[in-house]
């Protein structure tokens, strides 16, 4: 009998160890079937069009209806993290079926997706729940909740690393983990609390994504729906976290994911993100056509959160114009050996700007030629640029009509450069860099740091030795100069 009961011991403590959260709503709120679920979210995103915002998303607030419903709304905010590499996603969601007051933090093991398996931040969960008595796991929470489960398949299609698995396939191989959170209900000093420690423990990271998870008012009469709904975004985008938790008790607004949201607007103030950008609204009768009174309407809302002041030098309709411009100069310049004659008047396209025009072909580099600094109209150096990286750049083959169909361009449209004093300064993902010391010179855009998953100072040393010919701790040197600059990047495939 003591042996049986350590065998089963031992068998508890691997059950425990190896805790798989299995879907509470797959086949219900989306497909459980994981080709029909990745073609459904492949949709949802092809047709999403958010306009782009400058720098790193620090947060997002996204619906979690039922993907019919709501699937279109939160594509909006999932497309614009498309590859970026966060390392913690922190996904906070309300309790609809338990009762409680506080915070429900999910400590270890796997939540399972038709996709595939995603791992838990183990360490970063056990500091949350380690700090106070109103953060706590409480399994019942997590038992039959949706709201973090159906953010969890677009976190697989759209961060990096991403491969789809089936059940039983290998845990987590993204790169990422997730932090799940259920709050109950909670008044503003525990918002604020949980807020405090969810900054404590990110610290300095800044491969942190936080997702706030919630619907808006549900009603039976579609305009009040409407009309409290614009209440609550209102509320947003001043980010006032206060007047939208008092104005939830007066009810006079409504979310089911109320505290969570609270919870990021306090957060996201408090590490510098105090910029909202609505990304858009949505309600159930508009997307089902039936805005008649007495038919059930919940209202979905999808916005980003950032840094004040980052704002895109680009609209999408300009975008847009520079790859067919892009397209048509390569196009042109290999039919007829000519340049394409062109004329803009639009007052951001003709101001002189640097840029880069990078090409591939069928996912591998087929070219790059770029300005650092504008010297001419940024429209016509793109033009100049996508010939030049079509047929002058040295490492490769002069491109091919019979290739340009292959061929995904990307643009980057540079800020003007800033020299910095120290490394410090730099922000691997957001800045590019530029190294000289006497002639020599170089430079790594600022998605080089994102698709490798370099150091800064892996970055630095390959930029001096590979890009500059410099020794490779020649940027440590007080007499190389170091500058940096912002790209906007945007390619075909975002289109």
């Amino acid at each position: 009998m003591l042996i049986w009961n350590l065998v089963l011991g031992v068998w508890c403590l691997s059950l425990c160890t190896q805790d798989i959260k299995q879907p509470n709503v797959a086949g219900a709120f989306y497909p459980e079937d994981p080709a029909e679920l990745s073609q459904m979210i492949d949709s949802f995103l092809a047709d999403a069009n958010p306009e782009a915002i400058k720098g790193d998303i620090f947060a997002l607030i996204s619906p979690h209806a039922g993907y019919p419903y709501s699937g279109k709304a939160a594509a909006l905010g999932y497309k614009l993290i498309k590859d970026k590499p966060y390392k913690t996603v922190i996904v906070i969601g309300p309790s609809h079926q338990y009762g409680f007051f506080g915070v429900s933090v999910y400590p270890e093991g796997l939540f399972r997706t038709p996709l595939g398996d995603i791992e838990i931040d183990k360490e970063f969960s056990q500091k949350l729940l380690s700090k106070d008595k109103e953060i706590f796991f409480a399994p019942q929470a997590f038992a039959q909740e949706h709201s973090v489960e159906v953010q969890l398949p677009f976190l697989q299609k759209v961060l990096s690393g991403f491969s789809a698995t089936e059940h039983g396939g290998p845990a987590n191989n993204y790169g990422w983990k997730i932090v799940p959170v259920v709050m109950g209900d909670c008044n503003f000093a525990t918002c604020q609390k949980f807020a405090s420690l969810l900054k404590e423990v990110i610290g300095e990271r800044r491969d942190i994504l936080i997702i706030a998870s919630t619907d808006l008012c549900h009603s039976y009469n579609y305009q009040e729906t409407q009309a409290m709904d614009q209440l609550t975004i209102s509320y947003l985008k001043k980010m006032d976290a206060k007047g939208l938790y008092d104005s939830f008790r007066q009810n006079k607004t409504q979310a089911c994911g109320i505290f969570p949201v609270i919870t990021t607007l306090i957060l996201s103030q408090s590490l510098g993100h105090n910029k909202l950008e609505i990304l858009g609204y949505t309600n159930s009768a508009s997307v089902t056509g039936k805005k008649i009174k007495g038919i059930w309407t919940v209202g979905y809302v999808s916005c980003a959160i950032d840094k004040e002041g980052e704002v895109a030098m680009l609209n999408k309709t300009q975008r847009k114009k520079l790859l067919e411009i892009a397209r048509k100069a390569i196009e042109t310049y290999l039919k007829t050996g000519k340049k394409l004659e062109i004329q803009e008047t639009d007052p951001v396209l003709i101001k002189d700007l640097g840029t880069f025009v990078t090409l591939h072909e069928r996912g591998e580099l087929r070219g790059c030629i770029g300005n650092l600094i504008g010297n001419e109209p940024l429209y016509l150096a793109v033009r100049n640029m996508a010939i030049e990286s079509a047929v002058g750049d040295p490492r490769f083959a002069p491109l091919t009509l019979n290739e340009l169909a292959n061929v995904e361009i990307e643009i980057s449209v540079l800020s003007p450069m800033e020299k910095i004093s120290s490394p410090d300064e730099i922000k691997l993902g957001t800045h590019g860099v530029l190294v000289r010391r006497g002639f020599n010179s170089g430079v790594y855009l600022p998605q080089v740091a994102t698709e490798t998953g370099w150091s800064k100072e892996e970055f630095l040393s390959s930029l001096c030795a590979h890009k500059a010919g410099l020794s490779p701790d020649a940027w440590k040197d007080k007499s190389t100069d170091i500058y940096i600059f912002t790209a906007e990047v945007f390619s075909e495939k975002d289109y």
